[in-house]
């Protein structure tokens, strides 16, 4: 069973950086790829991030590339995604998704979630 717990999320100025945390409390973390999406105010779920079970794939929505860092520690059953020159319009709240085969980008392909964990960046 996988159960994920977000972590990390704050109120952060534009220009600034937060590091997420999600923990996933099963046993078979090291099965399933993971993945951060979030949902910015009024808006509909977005992919940010994923990465394979090995952590050798990763892949990136077009809007954090180059800014955002997604990785993994399979010995923790931890995934993280390390956000630098944050952006007024990365505000949203972010979640953590696991699912049992290879990385995809659509929220609908992931069957595990956490409850979310709020980020806000001032401009």
């Amino acid at each position: 069973q996988v159960q994920l717990v977000e972590s990390g999320g704050g109120l952060v100025q534009a220009g600034g950086s937060l590091r997420l945390s999600c923990a996933d409390s099963g046993r078979t973390f090291g099965r399933y790829a993971m993945a951060w999406f979030r949902q910015p105010p009024g808006k509909e779920r977005e992919f940010v991030a994923a990465i394979s079970l090995s952590g050798g794939v990763t892949s990136y929505a077009d809007s954090v590339k180059g800014r955002f860092t997604i990785s993994r520690d399979n010995a923790k059953n931890m995934v993280y995604l390390q956000m630098n020159s944050l952006k007024p319009e990365d505000t949203a709240v972010y979640y953590c998704a696991a699912r049992s085969t290879r990385i995809g980008v659509r929220a609908g392909e992931y069957a595990y979630w956490g409850q979310g964990t709020q980020v806000t960046v001032s401009s």
